[in-house]
């Protein structure tokens, strides 16, 4: 992942005490540096220890912040004392910056509540938080009122903040793909590309009579095609597939590489039954998998709300992100279930992987035809799940998130498996059925639900539901 930059605006107000300010504000700068952030905030040079208080520290602080406009990615609003609550509204409007915004509050000692050790910042965030509220401006806070930056309270907060303004950074202006049409099977996963665009989110699409054809234009002999078949052997074990079925995989994936570079596309979902197995003779699913794992998501079944799913997980935690069916339940536990694909998961899910036949698709179309499956049972350990859609009816856009475990259970199984704990499942299954849910959800192997609800309820606009126990 880039560094994630956070202008900084260090409140203070005249009739409290300017150590505080002064203090307060190099610990923050300190504190950002020695967790890996950038930052972006005044000097001492600029304004009174480098802090926001009057209207014309805010137009300087404003103007700092559209110089470095491109490289920031949130803004971090610190109360190391009361803080003047227009000049870090004002800041903020004037900087023209449509960023995620963290308000964080010093807390007062007891034994310091006397003028000249008294912070009284409890009280200013309240009175910030209902400027930026007056303002219009959407803002992010702490788990707790006040805190200390130093304390691991904060620092878990401003984990997930830097993960909300990932998530809404990746969103802007994103560019996404569809390989052929839907499988007429699967109405499950249909979608609106007008409210997508609405939302900011641009879909392409390609036939895969296109794919197919300008695959079939290309020699075998050719450097590129030998360099992505070279990278398929590389990636999975091939023991068992056939030579001519990787050629087809190679040359397949070579042209959908040059149709993602040429339309600055983040991620694809693909029709992967049964057209490309009967006229072509392999399935995707090992191509998909790389591309995920290479930070290029790629979803089964032309499930593109699905694939955004994965995009903003992958954007939270800078790791692969995999697409799944809530498959089956596991044995008589309700928190349990069994998260399947059949499979094109990214190899960073699994414990060992090969590429194997299709066994699903095989019985249809024969096993030479449905080479390319990537199998295996996945790692446990945390688990983050997002599910986005179009709610066409009510002209927006939805998703449910949450929390759990990949289990260390081993149920015999074929495709890509694994086993999940997810607190009060019965509940959110209910929820799934009953608000029309689809079978797909996308999955990380990370803990970021709160980053991902704050990105997508607070700061997109989206109807959310945070699944918690």
């Amino acid at each position: 992942m880039n560094k994630t930059t956070l202008g900084v605006i260090s409140g203070n107000r005249g009739f409290f005490p300017d150590i505080l300010a002064r203090d307060g504000r190099e610990e923050v700068l300190r504190l950002l540096e020695q967790e890996g952030y950038g930052a972006v905030c005044l000097t001492p040079q600029e304004t009174k220890f480098g802090t926001v208080e009057t209207l014309a520290d805010a137009l300087k602080c404003a103007e700092l912040f559209k110089k470095h406009r491109d490289n920031i990615d949130g803004i971090l609003v610190s109360l190391p004392n009361f803080g003047d609550e227009r000049a870090v509204a004002n800041t903020i409007r004037l900087s023209g910056l449509e960023v995620p915004v963290l308000v964080q509050a010093y807390p007062d000692e007891s034994d310091k509540m006397l003028m000249g050790g008294r912070r009284d910042s409890f009280c200013g965030k309240l009175s910030v938080c209902n400027n930026l509220w007056q303002y219009g401006i959407k803002f992010t806070l702490t788990t707790l009122h006040t805190v200390a930056p130093t304390s691991e309270s904060f620092k878990a907060d401003l984990k997930s903040y830097a993960a909300t303004c990932r998530i809404v950074k990746g969103l802007k202006n994103l560019r996404v793909g569809v390989i052929g049409a839907r499988p007429a099977a699967f109405n499950t996963v249909r979608f609106s590309e007008k409210l997508m665009e609405h939302a900011g989110i641009s879909v392409e699409t390609i036939d895969l009579f296109e794919i197919f054809g300008q695959a079939g234009r290309l020699k075998d002999e050719d450097p590129k095609v030998k360099a992505k078949l070279a990278s398929v052997q590389a990636y999975v074990s091939t023991q068992d597939v056939p030579p001519a079925s990787l050629l087809k995989m190679a040359k397949f994936g070579l042209v959908v590489d040059n149709w993602m570079q040429a339309n600055a596309l983040a991620g694809t979902s693909v029709q992967c039954w049964t057209a490309m197995e009967e006229f072509f003779g392999v399935v995707p699913c090992t191509l998909m998998s790389m591309m995920s794992n290479n930070l290029l998501p790629s979803a089964c079944e032309t499930d593109m709300t699905g694939m955004v799913g994965m995009v903003a997980l992958q954007l939270a935690s800078g790791d692969p992100s995999a697409i799944v069916d809530w498959n089956n339940n596991y044995g008589d536990d309700p928190d349990k279930a069994v998260i399947f694909h059949c499979s094109n998961l990214p190899k960073h899910f699994f414990e060992e992987v090969k590429m194997d036949f299709h066994e699903i698709i095989a019985g249809g179309v024969g096993k030479e035809n449905s080479f390319g499956a990537v199998v295996g049972k996945l790692k446990s350990g945390p688990l983050t799940y997002c599910r986005v859609s179009t709610d066409d009816l009510n002209g927006r856009l939805r998703a449910y998130v949450g929390e759990g475990e990949i289990t260390d259970d081993r149920p015999r199984s074929f495709g890509g498996y694994g086993v999940v704990k997810i607190p009060e499942l019965q509940k959110l299954l209910q929820l799934l059925c009953k608000q029309g849910w689809e079978h797909h959800v996308a999955v990380n192997r990370s803990h970021y639900g709160r980053a991902v609800v704050e990105a997508l309820q607070n700061y997109k606009g989206w109807d959310v539901y945070h699944h918690q126990a």
